[in-house]
């Protein structure tokens, strides 16, 4: 695949991607724009591939798959744990819309400026990411619509449960599987 169009097709034929709000999303937001240059000739390829910091853009079909199972939809206010290049929250920002708002928090400090750098790109002013503290998730901005966890976690930790608004969704790793 050597293009954002390429990638998407192939993610729509082999059902990672199914809705049209998170379709539109895969289109309008190009995962090029969301890797180092030193990676930018795979930003297309349906891989996992390395930002810095020791630290992952998540392989599109797995996105597209917690997307899919988080069903975000215009005007909700999500949380994206572990934003990264701010890839997954841009994607987030667009099917949300000027309406919603997505909440990104990043633990490691020079990723929060390159996924902030990255946001800008596609202008959307009801997204950004934050440094993460000690505390996980944001709660100061709690209750969320939606929670989105990147990394995996060995439970479901009680502190996003308490974040969400009640009828809320969770999409998390728990070890080997994704709830």
């Amino acid at each position: 695949m050597y293009s954002n169009q390429e990638l998407v097709a192939h993610l729509i034929a082999h059902h990672r991607l199914i809705t049209p709000p998170i379709i539109a999303a895969f289109q309008a937001i190009n995962r090029q724009d969301f890797v180092p240059d030193s990676q930018k000739e795979w930003a297309y390829q349906d891989q996992a591939l390395y930002i810095g910091h020791v630290a992952p853009i998540s392989q599109p079909s797995t996105v597209a798959f917690m997307l899919e199972k988080l069903a975000p939809a215009a005007g909700d206010k999500i949380l994206d744990v572990g934003a990264g290049s701010g890839w997954t929250t841009a994607l987030l920002a667009h099917i949300v819309g000027p309406h919603g708002s997505v909440y990104g928090v990043e633990i490691i400090p020079p990723l929060v400026t390159f996924g902030n750098n990255n946001l800008h790109l596609y202008h959307l002013p009801h997204a950004h990411i934050e440094e993460a503290t000690e505390t996980l998730g944001l709660p100061t901005q709690a209750p969320f619509d939606k929670i989105l966890v990147s990394a995996s976690a060995a439970a479901v930790p009680d502190t996003l449960l308490l974040q969400l608004r009640i009828g809320g969704m969770l999409v998390i790793p728990i070890q080997e599987a994704i709830w």
